[in-house]
């Protein structure tokens, strides 16, 4: 990895709009750990689906959900998550709204969510969550024979995936002014398309 003054210097600002191939190498820059990189990967799926179904920027809606825990890894606590991942963009050069978006996802920053990428990626951050370890706990460890059903079901078992707040998943469709249902059955559209990847395309 490295270091975190390295990352910071001038020689690591942008000097174009951000690709996906940026965003990726700072997030495996500053992220070691498969199921941290896996949740990226869920996250940037389900933002990428929606930012399709709104007619929105795939690619900068795609890049703001795969970098949103970037730092997580390096610093979980909410005194520095995502505080130091924005410091470290905005060195960078990455654009504001990449950023605001980023702070927006945690309650505790003090950014409110107002745009609709800022809505998507809080929807979708905890619920891509749920949606994989409620694939990972079937027969199959598969989200293409994952129903919504299922999950609804998971969601009512307070031992499962305790960490994940069935608050957040329900306030999460209401920012998108979706069903419950509805939104579950598209995170898990989206993640079987990418399933593979994601690493829950299972033993069907």
């Amino acid at each position: 990895m490295n270091d975190e003054s390295q990352e910071e210097g001038p020689s690591a600002r942008l000097t174009a709009p951000p690709t996906r191939e940026d965003a990726w190498g700072l997030l495996t820059d500053y992220t070691s750990g498969e199921s941290l990189l896996k949740h990226a990967l869920a996250v940037e799926t389900s933002v990428r689906g929606y930012a399709r179904m709104f007619g929105e920027d795939e690619l900068e809606w795609g890049i703001v959900a795969l970098i949103h825990d970037f730092d997580y890894e390096r610093w979980p606590a909410a005194t520095d998550h995502p505080f130091k991942g924005s410091e470290i963009l905005r060195a960078r050069g990455y654009p504001e709204l990449v950023i605001r978006a980023i702070l927006s996802h945690a309650d505790y920053s003090g950014v409110a969510r107002e745009s609709r990428l800022e809505h998507t990626l809080f929807a979708c951050d905890e619920m891509a969550g749920f949606v994989t370890a409620a694939s990972l706990v079937r027969p199959s460890k598969s989200v293409l024979d994952l129903e919504p059903r299922s999950v609804k079901k998971r969601m009512k078992d307070k031992a499962f995936a305790r960490a994940v707040s069935r608050d957040d998943l329900r306030r999460g469709a209401e920012e998108l002014g979706l069903p419950l249902d509805e939104h579950i059955s598209n995170v898990i559209a989206f993640m079987r398309m990418e399933a593979d990847a994601l690493g829950l395309a299972g033993h069907i």
